[in-house]
């Protein structure tokens, strides 16, 4: 269970080494693990930048299975204020493999608003930035090992691991600086990820989601500078038995 803990105080770091100067906030690649026709998985995330995820996912038939998702960041600091909603939908094929793997392929479609007021405490707003965007994403949900157990404060924990790799064309567009209109810009991005599930009861389970996010091209205000990292909750109902 040490390395476990060990696992989770690294995953717990990635946020803080993440700048945010970006006007993209990725919300968490979602790992529904459907089985067979009629599950359904739902699930929520956040983290420490309050990037709240609301997600869900149905199998409507034994290989197809459709996802959608709805994330929101709103804060207002000292510095800076940050309003970002942004809704993504897919579509996919999904099996499993030697029973106690999923395999799962998406395609999909996003697109939401994001808005930035800058400020100092001497000067007030310095700089807004708005502007709308839209996302194609394809991905790729494996888990790769077998579920474990560990015993701790008296019962047992099962635990499961898997990988997920998601590439993305999001396009920034309508972008308005200062009230002026500005260039738009795009960027394709890379987001490996892994993630861990702990089962708290049931189909119930505590999920930590941690990656990297890469920017395949050099942009000023879209670009890979945000943290995938999310924890949070998760279920799946309907599905066929057995380790995912």
């Amino acid at each position: 269970m040490s390395f476990l803990f060990r696992r989770t105080h690294a995953l717990l770091l990635l946020p803080l080494l993440a700048s945010c100067s970006s006007l993209y906030f990725p919300p968490p690649p979602q790992v529904p693990l459907l089985t067979q026709k009629g599950e359904w998985s739902g699930g929520i995330h956040t983290n420490f930048s309050q990037n709240t995820a609301v997600q869900g996912a149905y199998a409507f038939t034994d290989h197809l299975g459709v996802m959608g998702s709805a994330s929101f960041l709103h804060t207002d600091k000292k510095k800076r204020a940050e309003d970002h909603d942004f809704g993504e939908v897919g579509l996919g094929y999904y099996t499993r493999l030697r029973d106690k793997r999923v395999l799962e392929i998406y395609g999909g479609y996003g697109l939401g608003h994001t808005r930035r007021v800058e400020r100092t405490p001497a000067e007030g707003i310095t700089r807004t930035l708005e502007g709308s965007l839209t996302k194609y994403f394809a991905q790729v949900n494996y888990t790769s090992k077998d579920k474990k157990t560990y015993h701790v404060l008296g019962r047992d924990w099962p635990v499961t691991y898997g990988t997920a790799l998601r590439l993305s064309y999001v396009t920034l567009t309508n972008f308005r600086l200062d009230n002026q209109p500005h260039a738009s810009e795009d960027n394709v991005f890379l987001e490996p990820i892994t993630y861990t599930r702990i089962n708290l009861v049931g189909p119930l389970d505590f999920q930590l989601i941690s990656g990297s996010n890469f920017g395949l091209r050099h942009r000023k205000y879209l670009k890979a500078a945000n943290s995938v990292f999310q924890f949070g909750l998760v279920v799946n109902v309907g599905g066929q038995s057995g380790g995912k």
